[in-house]
């Protein structure tokens, strides 16, 4: 149980600590440091290299997570804070889902097209929704030290 403790934690830590460093810190440099053609490229790129580390945050902390609930009993056996953060980091994964093939999809799409002012659109969506999954994974995570 350990071991799928330790692997479920790194997978949040890079996912969490990813949203965090993009959106806190990488995302203010980039905005006055880049013109705007450039700057949808870079986060093109950005994207596309960060989304295959939460592909596979997502499935080292569902496959852990399953994993320790059955450990645990199952379902019946889990305490409310347990069933919490299982529901708010399916909620992460669906935000996640929702931003890769809609928001994601349709900013390369703009991007390669050169259709600046919709990749800009494109990108505020981007920009709210891992804020908001930033937001619930911090709490996701103090809930997980509060429980402990």
């Amino acid at each position: 149980m350990e071991i799928l403790k330790v692997l479920h934690l790194l997978g949040v830590v890079v996912w969490v600590g990813g949203m965090f460093f993009a959106y806190m810190v990488l995302r203010p440099v980039v905005n006055q440091q880049l013109q705007l053609p450039e700057m949808f490229k870079f986060w093109q790129a950005i994207f596309g290299s960060f989304f295959h580390w939460v592909w596979l945050s997502i499935t080292i902390i569902l496959a852990s997570g399953f994993h320790m609930v059955a450990e645990m009993g199952g379902l019946g056996k889990l305490s409310f804070n347990i069933y919490l953060m299982a529901a708010l980091g399916m909620m992460m994964v669906l935000i996640f889902l929702h931003v890769f093939f809609t928001a994601y999809r349709k900013f390369r799409r703009y991007v390669a097209a050169e259709e600046w002012q919709s990749a800009g659109i494109a990108l505020v969506q981007i920009r709210v929704l891992i804020g908001l999954n930033l937001v619930i994974g911090l709490v996701t995570v103090a809930i997980a030290v509060l429980d402990t």
